[in-house]
Formats: structure tokens, C-alpha cells, sequence
């Protein structure tokens, strides 16, 4: 599941809390439901449309992975920075590791 609307996003902006490392800026608001919603967002000050595509696709990939060990009933937006760009997906992970660390969201 994943957050699509610009008024979705706006909420998490807003009330939410974020947190930002070398790789990515994450914005947490708890949403209170049976699910988490995932929002991404890739600026073109990453670069062409090539390098944003592989950056979501590193960030969609990453959460994948650890997305077991979140507990439910939070809306995550994770935003790119340029220096994801030439990354590997360990190194984007351990880094969404961080960033959920930072926001105070307990893993499993």
C-alpha cells in the first residue's frame, strides 16, 4: 500500500516527524490503522529521469526488505537526496535502518 494523494502527503508533512541521514529524508506519522502506507518522492535535483527511477526503485526495494520487522499503523514518506545516486541497496538499507532508528519507530 502506498500513499498517492498530494493531501495524503501534505498530512505527513505537517503533523508528522522527520528525520534525515546521508542517503534520505523519512517523514513518520502514525495512522492508527491495520497497515503501513509508504509515500516516495525523487526530486529532479537527483538528476535525470534514469537515476530518480533507480533511486525509488532502491528505496522501494530496501523497505521491501525490512518492512517485516515494522510494527503497523504508520505512513512513512521517504524522500531521495542527490548523494543516493550510485548506491547499493545494502548501503540505501542500512540507512532506512538509521532513519527509522531516528524517528523513534520500534523494529521487531
Amino acid at each position: 500500500q502506498s500513499l498517492r494523494k498530494n493531501r495524503q502527503f501534505q498530512e505527513v508533512y505537517k503533523k508528522g516527524v522527520s528525520r534525515a541521514n546521508r542517503y534520505l529524508v523519512m517523514y513518520v506519522l502514525e495512522n492508527h490503522q491495520d497497515e503501513n502506507l509508504l509515500g516516495i518522492s525523487v526530486s529532479k535535483k537527483v538528476g535525470n529521469s534514469v537515476k530518480r527511477n533507480r533511486a525509488k526503485r532502491l528505496m522501494k526495494e530496501s523497505y521491501r526488505a525490512i518492512s517485516p520487522s515494522l510494527p503497523s499503523g504508520y505512513d512513512f514518506i521517504i524522500i531521495a537526496r542527490n548523494t543516493i545516486c550510485g548506491k547499493k541497496c545494502v548501503e540505501v538499507e542500512r540507512s532506512l535502518i538509521s532513519a527509522f532508528k531516528r524517528t523513534g519507530v520500534k523494529m521487531k
